[in-house]
């Protein structure tokens, strides 16, 4: 299983992709442990309307959530600045999450956050899909 974070616009009912990467999901633990798993594997979650005591619960109420809250570049910015930061100043304690099997390590990951950050900053009102 992997991640597929796209940076589209929405022109004339059409997607327009400006950036795209795939990351596997075994980073998943440590991204959270950056604080930036819900940023880059499900960006909807930092929406002020997001209840996570109900929709959790819930995946089909989840996936309308998801599809019903646009977040776009701009709105994942500082997240993901704090959490590189984090991620660079403590790489042996990252490292600590890195895959036993090879597929999931930091010095893949540090990287993939550093592309998509600059990406974000680049298109700040593009918006996120996450696939996951």
């Amino acid at each position: 299983m992997s991640l597929d974070f796209y940076l589209e616009y929405k022109v004339d009912n059409n997607d327009i992709e400006v950036f795209s990467r795939n990351i596997t999901h075994n980073l998943g633990e440590m991204a959270d442990k950056a604080g930036i798993y819900e940023a880059l594997w499900r960006p909807h979650r930092l929406s002020k309307d997001w209840d996570k005591g109900l929709l959790e619960k819930h995946h089909m109420q989840e996936y309308k959530f998801e599809d019903e809250h646009i977040v776009h570049a701009h709105e994942i910015v500082e997240k993901l600045e704090v959490g590189l930061k984090d991620l660079k100043n403590r790489p042996g304690y990252f490292k600590t999450f890195n895959s036993e099997n090879g597929w999931g390590m930091y010095k893949h990951f540090v990287p993939f956050v550093e592309e998509v950050l600059e990406a974000c900053k680049q298109y700040p009102n593009a918006i996120i899909t996450s696939s996951r």
